[in-house]
């Protein structure tokens, strides 16, 4: 396991340095979306709803819908200005009774790692709260925002387990639930005797994923029986931008040829800086790059430009 966070535990005078572990996992299967006809992956694309453009990573921002439909675009300035929680300590409140914490409050749960000079107080706080049947309330930030947790003991360790806030638990609001005749004491001792009889300890090796188990059997069936198709390969989107690349440092060993400037070595520079004209590459002497004004170079920019989107049509159209 890779650690996540690293800080300390401090209640009272006592700090102990700590480390943060996820102490859970997904194994939940991932199916794809492909065509059925040839098992192609299914692509998704982050387009606008205005005009359905599709919108690169760098244009997307951060949008806050007001109940009234109206979008609020909140800028790094914006969030950089909001409350932010980068302390390393897990802050012990109190220690309150076990009983009190309603599992439904309870998110994310972690793994506190003691660092090996923190052994004896690590284990101190966890029998403390082991033998008092405690857990203690904590705040910590985790991501740069304050949350609430707790602490409790299982087993040789401490863990942690991140809290919903209040107003995140939904009240439980259901109308059939308001009427409900009150049971009678025979259909109550029944309920009770049928509880009694079923009791046992809880062991989860128990149970099993029998659906995921049944799934791998059946692709891996289906693999044996080479009951399975290749995905058709895909090229890369972005192929044209090489061809306009190659059209455009062509267009500039025109355009010095033109200028009766050698051409030797253009095509050996990064197409970022073949022009000659503004990085002062490309063999043209001294004193032609002194009587070459803003106006001639914006000029003979805007026709390698041109040049370069004829090129590439005609390489398209030749393709």
């Amino acid at each position: 396991m890779r650690a996540i966070w690293k800080g300390a535990v401090s209640f009272g005078l006592v700090s102990v340095p700590v480390r943060l572990y996820s102490a859970t996992e997904s194994h939940d299967l991932q199916f794809r979306q492909v065509r059925k006809s040839d098992g192609s992956r299914i692509r998704y694309r982050r387009v606008a709803e205005a005009d359905g453009e599709e919108v690169a990573y760098r244009d997307i921002g951060k949008g806050y819908e007001s109940e009234d439909g109206r979008m609020v675009i909140l800028t790094e300035e914006d969030l950089a200005s909001l409350p932010s929680r980068s302390s390393k300590e897990i802050s012990v409140e109190k220690f309150v009774p076990a009983a009190q914490i309603d599992p439904i409050m309870l998110d994310r749960t972690y793994y506190l790692e003691p660092d090996k000079a923190a052994v004896k107080p690590y284990a101190l706080l966890r029998e403390a709260l082991r033998e008092s049947d405690r857990v203690a309330i904590v705040t910590v930030s985790v991501r740069t925002r304050l949350t609430t947790a707790v602490l409790r003991a299982v087993g040789d360790v401490i863990v942690m387990q991140t809290m919903l806030w209040p107003d995140e638990i939904r009240e439980a609001e259901f109308d059939v639930l308001e009427d409900v005749p009150e049971p009678k004491p025979a259909e109550k001792a029944m309920a009770t005797m049928l509880v009694d009889s079923m009791a046992g300890d809880f062991d989860p090796d128990e149970y099993e994923d029998d659906y995921r188990g049944g799934v791998e059997a059946l692709v891996a069936a289906k693999l044996a029986g080479g009951d399975s198709v290749a995905a058709p390969v895909v090229e890369e989107e972005g192929g044209e931008v090489v061809d306009l690349l190659a059209a455009l440092q062509a267009s500039v060993e025109r355009a010095k040829k033109a200028r009766g400037g050698p051409a030797d070595g253009a095509s050996e520079k990064p197409a970022g800086g073949a022009d000659g004209d503004e990085s002062g590459d490309g063999g043209d002497t001294g004193t032609a790059k002194k009587a070459s004004s803003p106006t001639t170079k914006k000029a003979t920019a805007a026709t390698s430009a041109k040049n370069a989107t004829k090129t590439a049509k005609s390489q398209r159209k030749a393709g």
